[in-house]
């Protein structure tokens, strides 16, 4: 499938590996209405395309992502204008929860997300990178929850998120604080997964990660990232069972012979999308 045209976003596919990448390079990738709902139909597309293995989300220019756009928090007062202050606040709960579906876009994702930051991510940057499965940074990346100073408690997924990365205790620091951090200290509490020294060193190591991962069973890389969803928020033994009954069907697959026949022969498997 030929993907979306999307003009707030470059979408680019190539044996397996999508990278979809934030595409207001002038405006830091700051996160405009158009954006918001562009990355929930990329996601979408990620989600439904056989040949999407893997995906690579990063940010066009020298920011991954400022946050909300400026211009589109003043234009909320006008969309939720109303005589009654109930019905007012009944079209902001949507607005929230429709910009909160389209960050959970990201991890209803089957195919594995990774996230490529440099530069900034901030505010609801941090948002999109702690839905993704996993985090990578350049050395000059730069993150804060920025949403205290803006008088308001973060919204769209980091303070749901952010807990199950790092320790409590050091969520509610960033959260409470609204500190930069710099990718070192975000490898060190766990937020990133590692640190490369620029940002062509970032994307050359992200793609060989990503690479890695789509030359695998995608029926084995979708019921990985499954079985691990559905830990986050169920016991050991709901998790075992969860996982009994997938394998009960996935271990029936033909990529099972592929793998067994590969490692016989000292060869890279091929697998079906």
């Amino acid at each position: 499938m030929t993907p979306p045209d999307l003009p707030a976003l470059s979408i680019h596919l190539d044996g397996g590996l999508a990278r979809i990448a934030f595409n207001r390079p002038d405006r830091a990738n700051a996160l405009d209405a158009d954006l918001w709902q562009a990355m929930r139909s990329a996601f979408q597309w990620a989600d439904q395309t056989d040949a999407v293995r893997v995906v690579v989300l990063a940010g066009e220019g020298a920011n991954f992502c400022a946050g909300i756009d400026l211009s589109l928090l003043a234009s909320i007062p006008e969309q939720i204008r109303h005589a009654d202050p109930a019905r007012a606040q009944e079209k902001l709960r949507h607005i929230i929860r429709d910009l909160q579906d389209c960050v959970s876009t990201i991890a209803r994702c089957r195919k594995p997300v990774i996230a490529a930051i440099q530069g900034a991510c901030i505010g609801g940057g941090v948002d999109i990178v702690t839905a993704c499965d996993m985090r990578y940074a350049s050395a000059d990346a730069r993150l804060a929850v920025r949403e205290i100073d803006m008088a308001m408690a973060a919204d769209v997924g980091t303070l749901q998120r952010l807990p199950r990365l790092v320790p409590e205790g050091i969520a509610r620091d960033l959260a409470l604080t609204g500190r930069e951090i710099g990718a070192d200290e975000a490898a060190r509490i766990g937020l990133v997964n590692r640190v490369f020294d620029s940002t062509d060193a970032l994307a050359t190591g992200v793609e060989k990660i990503a690479r890695s991962i789509a030359a695998k069973s995608p029926l084995a890389v979708r019921g990985t990232k499954a079985v691990m969803n559905y830990n986050l928020d169920h016991s050991i033994e709901d998790g075992l069972a969860f996982v009994a009954n997938w394998n009960a069907s996935a271990l029936l697959s033909r990529d099972m012979q592929v793998a067994a026949q590969a490692m016989q022969t000292r060869q890279l498997p091929q697998f079906d999308d």
